[in-house]
């Protein structure tokens, strides 16, 4: 759903606002609220973030974080998943995990709703990129696919159950397969 403001909004207004439950996103001066997650995409979303962090973050590799406002190149996004090197987890003066994150993700993750637009996602996962995200998945359920993609390369389709899905370098310890994401949804 396309909000648009009777004048145009710049992106310091729009943060100003209060949040909206789904969340709304600033892009390209348009505020655009995301559908509402159904059961599909809630489960994968949550699976994934326990699995990452189950995996990586005990050993202080990365962290994910589960529909989390990322604001940098003129944008304010949330993606499904967004997941952060340690060492790049913005703190605030305490050490503690800081609300505001202006910067992109290492990974980003998106689970595509039935009536999400895939280009509006794929945008957003190439925004990413060009901002310094190491990898981008977007996950259709309906179709069990993983579109994976890389920096200035061509995307790469996953679709069979037993393919091994690439994830970044600070994450080899994963073993994540088509068969195992889609899996998810029958437990």
């Amino acid at each position: 759903m396309v909000q648009s403001p009777s004048k145009p909004i710049t992106l310091e207004e729009f943060l100003k606002l209060p949040e909206t439950k789904p969340a709304s996103e600033y892009i390209d001066g348009q505020i655009i609220q995301k559908p509402m997650p159904q059961g599909k995409h809630s489960t994968i979303q949550t699976e994934f973030s326990t699995t990452i962090n189950a995996v990586l973050k005990p050993q202080q590799i990365a962290r994910a974080f589960s529909e989390l406002r990322c604001t940098f190149g003129r944008r304010s996004t949330v993606p499904d998943v967004s997941v952060f090197t340690w060492e790049r987890i913005p703190r605030d003066q305490n050490g503690e995990v800081a609300n505001t994150f202006p910067i992109a993700p290492d990974w980003t993750i998106e689970i595509l709703s039935p009536d999400q637009s895939q280009t509006k996602v794929t945008k957003n996962i190439l925004h990413c990129l060009n901002h310094g995200t190491q990898m981008g998945w977007l996950i259709d359920p309906d179709e069990q696919t993983v579109f994976v993609y890389l920096p200035k390369q061509q995307p790469e389709v996953f679709d069979q159950s037993e393919q091994k899905l690439p994830v970044p370098p600070f994450a080899n310890e994963l073993n994540l397969s088509v068969g195992l994401v889609f899996g998810w949804l029958l437990e």
